[in-house]
């Protein structure tokens, strides 16, 4: 069976917990460990939600929030599912159907 993971990204939440409300104010702390980042960059990791992201970069968070990568990414992680089908709601016959198909039916003139 498959599974769908996540994230959520929650620097936001973290921050607010340690009194920081901006991302200016977290230029000159990540500045601090070596971390150099524009202020619009800043701006995206705190109100977005980042694909990738450096290990340096998380650390850095981490340190300056005394946190763990744990408190600031929450995964989930569920079952797919089957897949339903524009006809209804059964998954797609197998690939042998063929011999479970009916004769095709002979229509006869009236007499």
């Amino acid at each position: 069976m498959k599974r769908k993971v996540g994230y959520t990204w929650r620097l936001r939440e973290v921050m607010a917990q340690h009194q920081i409300f901006t991302a200016t104010e977290l230029v000159p702390l990540l500045r601090e460990r070596g971390i150099d980042l524009s202020a619009s960059q800043v701006h995206r990791l705190v109100s977005g939600t980042p694909e990738r992201l450096s290990l340096q970069v998380m650390a850095a968070l981490c340190d300056i929030l005394s946190c763990t990568a744990a408190d600031l990414v929450a995964t989930t992680a569920e079952n797919a599912g089957v897949r339903k089908n524009a006809a209804g709601d059964l998954p797609a016959p197998p690939a042998n159907v063929a011999k479970l198909r009916p004769r095709a039916a002979r229509i006869l003139p009236d007499a």
